[in-house]
């Protein structure tokens, strides 16, 4: 679940659409039209309605979500993990191209992304662009941006960044993302 309508949501179309059929009706992607702080409500009604819903996940970025912070602690305390990314989604995408900038600013992450993306794959970046995914894919490398993230992720923590709004750059995203393709072995 993710509350916004264009970079989450075309990254994840993208990849669900990339799965094999047989699982492809296995994962629900939902966009809701309400602040951050209604996803964790909204997921918790999902789940109640389908007990499928084993494996919930959050999906946002800090860019301008105040409580950030409070908003992770609080899922992860209803067992809904949580793909966060600061200062905002396009620092998980760079790791496709294999790095992630030190960047605090997420209008300044945007567009030096968009600037190497049109370098990388000839096209422009757009938020709301439907194919993202496919064209990370055919460019970049997931399993090494998965490795990049993890080891920013384990960075910050010995460097003793242990709240999320603390760890710049760094995303949850690639736990996402490496779940759902494990699935597909």
């Amino acid at each position: 679940m993710t509350d916004t309508d264009a970079t989450e949501r075309c990254f994840f179309t993208g990849l669900h659409d990339s799965l094999p059929e047989k699982l492809k009706n296995k994962i629900l992607i939902k966009v809701i039209k309400e602040e951050t702080t209604k996803m964790i409500q909204a997921c918790e009604r999902l789940m109640s309605y389908d007990e499928q819903n084993r494996s919930s996940w959050i999906v946002f970025d800090r860019d301008q979500v105040p409580m950030f912070d409070e908003i992770i602690e609080k899922a992860e305390s209803k067992n809904i993990e949580v793909g966060w990314s600061n200062p905002c989604f396009e620092i998980w995408m760079y790791a496709y191209f294999g790095e992630m900038p030190v960047i605090h600013d997420s209008k300044k992450c945007c567009s030096e992304f968009g600037r190497l993306f049109k370098q990388k794959t000839g096209s422009e970046y757009k938020k709301s662009n439907e194919q993202i995914y496919s064209r990370l894919i055919k460019y970049g490398d997931e399993k090494h941006a998965i490795e990049i993230a993890k080891q920013k992720y384990e960075q910050c923590i010995r460097n003793g960044k242990i709240k999320p709004s603390q760890m710049i750059p760094c995303t949850t995203v690639h736990l996402l993302v490496d779940e759902i393709k494990g699935k597909t072995k």
